[in-house]
């Protein structure tokens, strides 16, 4: 378990100061290819096959990105234990991505503070997949702060959740089946390639999605914000979304900003009691770096207490 935490600490440090590593080289970028190539055409075809394919397909691709890495950090344990520190580390930090998703919110905030709208709609593809081309300002705020919130437990809350029950296998293995459902996972000619795919999702975001919600709430307390909107929206509007999961941190946001977020046509969580403006998206930001921090330092205990118990 020390190996893990001194992974955990390493990957955060790289992820805070030098992002993203470049394209070529980032497992989720050959995910997307993979996925790609392995999807193509298969929507067409009859339900019970497209389901069964879809199920092959996260099966093998899971085995395809996991397998390696377990096999290669096995390998590197009983080599060099920094070089296996270092590799472990590294490859962590491709399942999350803290810096990434606040630099994309930012950018939004930018633009729409510069009344830039049409670059702001542009900027908000790479956070959500709604259609943005037509959404007003305050539907832009809403939209990049629910990717915050949503973000918290995907990028960051869920990885590090896998990594302490199942190691960096574990964290990798989230990581492929959460961009399998962003990526077929949706209504459509996906509906049934992408279904287990999207259900699995669901399943693996259960405990993470209200545990994030949870951390929100203390967030919101150790801010300064409304804490008990945040839990009393977090509790009773979560089901207003049409995923499983998204509801809870989402509706946590909600109502720790006193804001009523909107996805015009499938919900509205929270109250208006204040307008939504870009600074909205800051005091997100703000509520996610202080989760995100408390996060790690559960994730601490818990592997300091699991090492000092089985020691």
């Amino acid at each position: 378990m020390v190996d893990i935490l001194l992974m955990l600490l390493l990957a955060i440090a790289i992820d805070l100061t030098l992002g993203e590593p470049p394209h070529f080289i980032h497992p989720v970028v050959w995910l997307g290819k993979v996925t790609s190539f392995l999807e193509k055409g298969r929507h067409d075809k009859a339900h019970m096959f497209q389901f069964l394919y879809g199920t092959g397909m996260v099966l093998i691709t899971v085995a395809l990105f996991t397998a390696p890495v377990y096999f290669l950090l096995f390998y590197l344990k009983d080599i060099s234990f920094p070089v296996y520190v270092a590799i472990g580390a590294l490859l962590l930090k491709t399942t999350f991505s803290l810096k990434e998703l606040r630099r994309a919110a930012l950018r939004v905030k930018r633009f729409l503070i510069e009344d830039k709208l049409a670059k702001a709609r542009f900027e908000l593809r790479a956070l959500v997949s709604r259609d943005t081309k037509d959404l007003p300002k305050p539907l832009l705020v809403s939209a990049a702060v629910e990717s915050v919130a949503e973000g918290t437990v995907d990028s960051f809350v869920a990885p590090l959740f896998y990594c302490l029950l199942f190691g960096i296998p574990g964290a990798m293995a989230y990581r492929v089946v959460n961009t399998l459902d962003a990526m077929v996972g949706y209504h459509g000619k996906y509906e049934y390639l992408g279904k287990f795919a999207s259900r699995l999702d669901d399943i693996l975001n259960f405990i993470p999605a209200r545990l994030t919600a949870g951390l929100l709430v203390l967030a919101a307390f150790l801010s300064r914000r409304d804490r008990r909107a945040a839990w009393r929206v977090a509790l009773s509007e979560h089901t207003k979304t049409e995923s499983l999961n998204a509801g809870w941190p989402i509706a946590a946001v909600a109502g720790a900003l006193n804001v009523q977020l909107d996805k015009a046509g499938h919900y509205r969580l929270g109250k208006p009691a204040v307008p939504l403006v870009p600074e909205t998206i800051s005091a997100s930001l703000q509520l996610m770096q202080i989760t995100a921090s408390a996060w790690v330092l559960i994730c601490l205990i818990a592997g300091v207490i699991y090492h000092v118990a089985t020691a």
